[in-house]
């Protein structure tokens, strides 16, 4: 058996919560594609047994939802509600919110707000531009930090080491412009860090392009937001007015942010 010491907490860690975990960020990286229990047992490299018996515990929680006839598997309604929870707990969020509706007017285009989290971007909250609904990510959504220009702008505020610790060895494509090789995202992250702001054409989703900044609100974790809109739309002029605009909100924010820790500490 491993030594406690041999995690960073110095507890030895439960095996079983360990796996109850596992299964439930597979079934939500699986998103609406339901999973077998032989899925979830190549995955994990765990026996039948224990996976049926943890998730049976999961479907009667709620946790996670099945088929009548208990072959596949998905996320269920109490995730959602603690996701929920989350975002109404985050003091931040009530900052944050009305100006990415009054970011989104003023640039016509869809705003979010996201947090880093590991090698992936979470999506926190949004404001859908009339008529382009379909360019927003959903909250909740977790993307790898690498192919967004939200998570470019996260990862570009790191210092060296932290950013090594962040990545995946392998990173992920989501269209034939994602950035796959870690030299070129390098590269990429240094441009970001020169011109203040980070800039992706389709290679998130294809015909969206998107702009985004870092924004320093303290100690929740590494934050940034963006704007996106359809690639047409985005012309070299209107990319600088976008940063612009995007640096000015997340000034406010800071700004806000950094007078409400003052009142409060």
């Amino acid at each position: 058996m491993a030594d406690p010491a041999d995690h960073p907490s110095g507890v030895r860690e439960v095996k079983s919560a360990a796996r109850t975990i596992d299964i439930l960020e597979v079934l939500a990286a699986r998103g609406n594609a339901p999973v077998t229990i032989r899925e979830l047992c190549s995955v994990l490299v765990a026996p039948r047994s224990s996976i049926y018996a943890l998730l049976r515990t999961l479907v009667d929680a709620g946790w996670v939802r099945t088929d009548p006839s208990r072959t596949t598997y998905s996320i269920g309604i109490r995730a959602l509600l603690a996701g929920t929870t989350y975002l109404d707990a985050d003091p931040l969020l009530k900052v944050i919110r009305p100006q990415l509706g009054l970011l989104g007017k003023k640039v016509g285009g869809t705003v979010n707000f996201g947090r880093l989290d590991g090698g992936h971007i979470v999506y926190l909250a949004t404001w859908e531009a009339p008529g382009q609904e379909r360019t927003a990510a959903r909250v909740g959504r977790r993307l790898p930090a690498h192919a967004t220009a939200l998570g470019q702008a996260a990862l570009a505020s790191l210092d060296p080491a932290a950013l090594r610790s962040q990545l995946p060895a392998e990173l992920t494509s989501l269209t034939g412009k994602t950035i796959t090789s870690q030299a070129a995202l390098v590269r990429e992250l240094a441009a970001v860090r020169r011109r203040g702001y980070a800039v992706e054409r389709e290679q998130n989703t294809v015909g969206i392009a998107c702009v985004a900044v870092s924004v320093d609100c303290g100690p929740e974790g590494v934050d940034a937001l963006s704007v996106s809109l359809p690639l047409s739309k985005l012309r070299s002029a209107r990319e600088r007015d976008i940063a612009a605009a995007l640096r000015e909100t997340a000034a406010v924010t800071e700004e806000i942010v950094g007078g409400l820790a003052g009142l409060l500490g």
